[in-house]
C-alpha cells in the first residue's frame, strides 16, 4: 500500500470529460464527493476486497458498491452464474424458472415474506410497496422518518415541516406540494411522537416505512422500544409496517434486520445483495397484502426488465452462497476488530467520536454521540470526516464519501486489511488532531 499521496491524473481527466456528458459528471449524486470536497475517483475494476482506479492505484474497499458485495468483488459463484445466463439470452420479457427459484430463496430466508414481486431497483421496490399499502388499506397518509432514505420516490423525497409531526414539504425541485401532502415526517427513535401521530391520524395512515438499520444518516440503530411501538401502533390502527431492508437485508443477518431484532413487518423491500450486485430488487410480505398486486389484484405494477434472467442468476448464486456458506460469524469478527481499532485510534489522539455498528455495517461519527436520529447525526464534524476520508484515500483505503453513509465489510477482507486500515486511520487521526 502507498505511503505517499496517490496520483489521480487520469481520474481528473475522465471526470472533466464526464461533466460535459452527464449532470455533475456522475449517474448518481452520491458519487460526486460533494460531502467531502474534491473530485471523484474513476474506477476500472474490483477484485476481492479491492478496487483499482484508472491511474493504477489499489484501495481496500469499504463500500462494496454500497453493500451488495458481501463476498467481495468478482465472487466466483456469481460470476459463473452470470456468464452462463448470458449464453442463454439477456432478456425475454416473459416468465422464467429462475424467477421462481429466486423467489423461493427470498421467502425461505426472510421471516415475514410469503410472496414477492421482483423489480429492478430499491427505489422501484419502495415506490411499489407504498402504492400497494395505499391500495390495500384504502388510506392516503404515509409516515417516514427524518434521515431515512428510500430512493428517489417523489412522495418520500420530503423533509420535516416546522413541527415534529407535520406534513412533509418537498426537499427537491420537481417534487410538488401535492405529492408530498400525504407524507408525515417524524424523528427516528421517538416513540412519543409516533404514538401521538397515530392518535391524531391513525385512521388515515396507510403505512409506516423505515430503515430498520439506517445506512443513510450513518449507521443509526433503532431502540427496542421504538421497534415495539412501531409494530404495536401499526397493528392497532390497521396500517402496514414496511421495513426498507434494501441496505441491511441479507447484510446484518441472512433474514435481515427483522430476523436480528425479532420484529415482523407486513412488507419488506430488498435490493443490493439480493441481486448479487446486478440491478434487481424485491418487495414482498404477507400473502394477504401481496395478492392485491396486479394481475392477482388491482394495484398496478409492471416492468419489462423485472426478473431479468441475468440479474436473477446473480441473485440466486448470491442467496445460495449465503445459505450454504454463511459469512456472518467471520464478518462479525472482522467488524468488531475494525470497530475496536478505530475507537482506539480516535481515543489516542483525543478526537471526539462515536462508532455505531450492526454486524458488518458501521459508521465512525466525528462527535461524542450517541446518534439516535437525524438531529443528533447532523452534529457530526463533517470537516474532520473530510480530512479522514482524503487521508485514508492517500493510503489506499476507500471509505464512504460522506459522514452520513455506512461502511460495509466483506468476507473477502482479511485480518491484514483490517490491521492496515487501523494503522492508517491512526496516522490520519494524528494529522487531524494536530
Amino acid at each position: 500500500m502507498s505511503e505517499t499521496k496517490l496520483s489521480h491524473t487520469q481520474s481528473q481527466l475522465e471526470y472533466s470529460r464526464a461533466k460535459q456528458l452527464m449532470p455533475g459528471g456522475v449517474n448518481s449524486a452520491a458519487r460526486a464527493f460533494g460531502a467531502v470536497g474534491g473530485e471523484p475517483i474513476v474506477f476500472e475494476r474490483g477484485e476481492g476486497a479491492y478496487l483499482f482506479d484508472i491511474d493504477g492505484n489499489r484501495y481496500i474497499d469499504f463500500i462494496g458498491s454500497w453493500g451488495p458485495m458481501i463476498f467481495g468483488h468478482q465472487f466466483a459463484p456469481v460470476k459463473e452464474a452470470v456468464h452462463a445466463a448470458v449464453e442463454r439470452g439477456t432478456s425475454f420479457g416473459a416468465p422464467t424458472v429462475a424467477e421462481n427459484e429466486l423467489a423461493e430463496l427470498v421467502i425461505d430466508a426472510v421471516p415475514s415474506v410469503e410472496m414477492v414481486r421482483l423489480v429492478n431497483s430499491g427505489t422501484e421496490a419502495t415506490m411499489s410497496a407504498i402504492r400497494l399499502s395505499r391500495g390495500y388499506t384504502g388510506r392516503d397518509l404515509v409516515i417516514k422518518f427524518s434521515g431515512n432514505y428510500h430512493g428517489h420516490v417523489d412522495s418520500l423525497l420530503v423533509a420535516a415541516g416546522s413541527a415534529a409531526a407535520t406534513l412533509g414539504v418537498p426537499n427537491s425541485p420537481g417534487v410538488t406540494e401535492g405529492t408530498s401532502r400525504d407524507t408525515l415526517v417524524l424523528p427516528y427513535n421517538d416513540c412519543e411522537c409516533l404514538t401521538e401521530t397515530f392518535k391524531n391520524h391513525g385512521d388515515s395512515i396507510a403505512a409506516v416505512i423505515l430503515e430498520p438499520v439506517c445506512g443513510n444518516m450513518g449507521c443509526v440503530i433503532p431502540t427496542p422500544e421504538f421497534l415495539q411501538t412501531l409494530r404495536q401502533t401499526t397493528e392497532d390502527s390497521g396500517s402496514v409496517l414496511i421495513f426498507d431492508e434494501v441496505m441491511c437485508g441479507f447484510r446484518v443477518a441472512r433474514g435481515g434486520a427483522q430476523e436480528l431484532f425479532g420484529i415482523t413487518p407486513d412488507l419488506t423491500t430488498m435490493g443490493k445483495i439480493v441481486g448479487g450486485g446486478l440491478p434487481l430488487a424485491v418487495f414482498g410480505g404477507k400473502r394477504e397484502i401481496m395478492q392485491h398486486v396486479l394481475p392477482a389484484g388491482k394495484v398496478f405494477q409492471a416492468g419489462t426488465l423485472s426478473g431479468n434472467p441475468i440479474a436473477t442468476a446473480a441473485g440466486i448464486a448470491m442467496l445460495k452462497a449465503l445459505r450454504d456458506q454463511p459469512p456472518y460469524e467471520y464478518l462479525e469478527g472482522l467488524s468488531k476488530k475494525l470497530e475496536s481499532g478505530l475507537k482506539a485510534a480516535a481515543e489516542a489522539h483525543g478526537i471526539e467520536h462515536c462508532i455505531q455498528r450492526v454486524g458488518s455495517m458501521m459508521t465512525l461519527f466525528f462527535q461524542n454521540g450517541p446518534v439516535l436520529d437525524w438531529e443528533s447525526a447532523a452534529k457530526s464534524k463533517t470537516d474532520q470526516f473530510s480530512q479522514y476520508f482524503w487521508g485514508l484515500i492517500d493510503h489506499g483505503v476507500y471509505m464512504p464519501c460522506s459522514q452520513f453513509e455506512a461502511l460495509f465489510i466483506s468476507a473477502a477482507h482479511t485480518n491484514d486489511d483490517i490491521e492496515y486500515t487501523i494503522k492508517m486511520a491512526d496516522r490520519v487521526m494524528s494529522e487531524i488532531a494536530n
